[in-house]
This record gives structure tokens, sequence and C-alpha cells, in this order.
């Protein structure tokens, strides 16, 4: 196998951004989250998020594209919400997502970001490059 030492942050959102996840199965959301990336050959470093969307922090190995690997991820994931689980509702995700790269050095700011996500929306102190799940628009 080949050395690699790759960090992504990937984030992305619920169907329309409705507060759709609910507290009572979020964690089973996140295992089955990082269960899926670990089968797929990645490291996962930490899953958090809010009503409406997810982080995903990861190394994912060089084998699989950045694409396959979400899609793999959101759809896995989707598809426990609305057949293992009897929440009542119709869970999507959106079809976009964003992701960015960022050095070793940065892990545990970036794992610990993600791991607290509640208190950073109560308090309004996201980091905007962390939240972004389309591109801003260029004038």
């Amino acid at each position: 196998m080949p050395y690699w030492r790759l960090f992504y942050h990937f984030v992305w959102g619920t169907r329309n951004r409705e507060p759709l996840i609910a507290p009572e199965w979020e964690n089973s959301l996140h295992n089955v989250m990082a269960a899926k990336a670990t089968e797929l050959g990645a490291l996962v470093h930490a899953v958090g998020g809010i009503e409406d969307h997810v982080h995903l922090v990861v190394s994912v190995p060089p084998k699989i594209a950045l694409s396959t690997f979400i899609g793999q991820v959101k759809g896995n994931s989707s598809h426990f919400v609305n057949h293992e689980l009897d929440v009542g509702i119709s869970f999507a995700w959106q079809a976009e997502y964003g992701v960015v790269s960022f050095g070793g050095k940065r892990l545990d700011t970036v794992v610990r970001y993600t791991k607290n996500q509640r208190k950073h929306h109560a308090d309004g102190i996201t980091i905007a490059m962390l939240e972004r799940v389309v591109p801003e628009a260029r004038g």
C-alpha cells in the first residue's frame, strides 16, 4: 500500500436545509456515516453536526475519488435513515457538499470544531470556510 497522509473536512446539509436530524437518532446516523467511511478505506477523525447539516473529518485514500467517497457515504446514511430507522419522515440530503483539505497541524482544531457543532452554532462562532456547501458567487 502506498503511503498517504491526506486530511479532508466535508460538510453537507439535509434537503432544503430542513431540521430533519433528531437528537434521538443523531448518534446512530453519525455512526453509520463513520462505518461506511471506514469500509471505503478512510480514517475517520470526527463526525458532528446539528439538525440541518453534518461535518465529516476524514483521511481518504487516494485510490477513491472524493466525489465517489462522499456519494457513497451520503447514499448509505440516507438509506439507513429511511429504511433502518422508523423516524416517520422522508429523509434526504441536498445534492451539494463542501470539502476542504488541510494540513496535519490543523487536525486537532478541525476535529474539535466538528465535535462542538452545537456550541459553535448556538454561540454564533462558526468558521465560514468549514460551513460552506456551495461556492461563493464570483463577481
